[in-house]
C-alpha cells in the first residue's frame, strides 16, 4: 500500500491490493466533486496507456479498480514482482494528474416529466427541501452537471453534484420495482434507471430517453465525465419522446 499526494496536499491517492490481480487507486478530498474528477482523468490516462497487461479499467465515484494479468507484465529485473511494477506505474500515472477534469466534451439534453405519475415523490421531496415543487424542478434543471460515474446496473448514472438545497435522503424503505427512465433524486445527485430495478431514490420525475440498450453501436446513453443539462417537459411531449412505448414498464 502507498500514499501519494497532490502538490498542493489537496488531494491524496492510495494504493492498495484486492487478491493478486487488481490494485484499487483511491482519491480522497474533502471536495467530493474535485475527487470524481481526479478520479476520471486518473482512469483515462491509464487506458491511454494502452498496457496489455491491463485487461479492464473500473472507475467509480472515488476509485479506480485496475484489473491485470501478472503473467503478462514484463519484469525489469529479477528481484521485482508484477504487483511492483504495476503499482509504479500507477504511481507515475498518479503523480502525472492533475486536479483538473478528463471531460469527454460532450453535452447532453435529458428531458424530463417532473411530477404526476412520473415523479410521485416531487412534491414530498419539495416539502423535505423546504421549496416549492416549482423550485425544485428549477434548482433540478438549472445548470450542467457531470456525469460522475456509471455504476449499479448497465448504463445507470449518477449524476452530481446538484444544488446544496436539493438534499433530500434516500428513502427509507426501498421500491422493489421503479420504471426504467426514472429520475430519482437524494443527497445533491440524481440518477437515471436504465431498466426496471429495485431502488430507494425519490422519484421526482421520468426521461422518454432509453439510457441501456444493447442493440446499439454504444449501449448506453451516458459515460463517466459527459455534463447533463436536465431539460423540463410536459407530458405530451413525452409521451412524442417516449422510445420506452411497447417496452416492459
Amino acid at each position: 500500500m502507498s500514499s501519494i499526494s497532490s502538490t498542493d496536499g489537496s488531494t491524496t491517492c492510495r494504493l492498495s491490493h484486492s487478491g493478486e490481480r487488481t490494485v484499487i487507486v483511491e482519491v480522497r478530498s474533502s471536495d467530493r466533486v474535485a475527487a470524481n474528477r481526479v478520479t476520471r482523468e486518473i482512469a483515462a490516462r491509464i487506458a491511454a496507456g494502452n498496457h496489455p497487461f491491463i485487461h479492464d479499467i473500473v472507475p467509480a465515484m472515488t476509485t479506480v479498480g485496475v484489473h491485470y494479468d501478472p503473467h503478462r507484465v514484463e519484469l525489469s529485473s529479477a528481484d521485482k514482482l508484477p504487483y511492483q511494477v504495476v503499482e509504479a506505474l500507477l504511481e507515475q500515472v498518479v503523480n502525472d494528474s492533475s486536479d483538473g477534469a478528463t471531460d469527454s466534451g460532450r453535452v447532453v439534453d435529458i428531458p424530463v416529466c417532473y411530477g404526476g405519475e412520473y415523479g410521485v415523490d416531487l412534491a414530498e421531496v419539495a416539502q423535505t427541501c423546504c421549496l416549492s415543487v416549482d423550485e425544485v424542478v428549477k434548482l433540478h434543471s438549472g445548470e450542467l452537471v457531470d456525469v460522475m460515474m456509471i455504476g449499479f446496473a448497465p448504463g445507470h448514472p449518477y449524476i452530481g453534484l446538484l444544488d446544496d438545497k436539493l438534499t433530500p435522503p434516500r428513502r427509507a424503505t426501498p421500491r422493489t420495482a421503479v420504471a426504467p427512465g426514472s429520475v430519482g433524486l437524494a443527497n445533491r445527485q440524481s440518477v437515471i434507471y436504465p431498466v426496471t430495478l429495485p431502488g430507494g431514490w425519490n422519484l421526482i420525475g421520468r426521461t422518454p430517453l432509453q439510457m441501456f440498450d444493447p442493440s446499439r453501436a454504444d449501449p448506453c446513453l451516458l459515460h463517466a465525465g459527459d455534463k447533463v443539462r436536465f431539460v423540463s417537459i410536459s407530458p405530451a411531449e413525452f409521451d412524442a419522446l417516449n422510445e420506452h412505448a411497447g417496452a416492459a414498464q
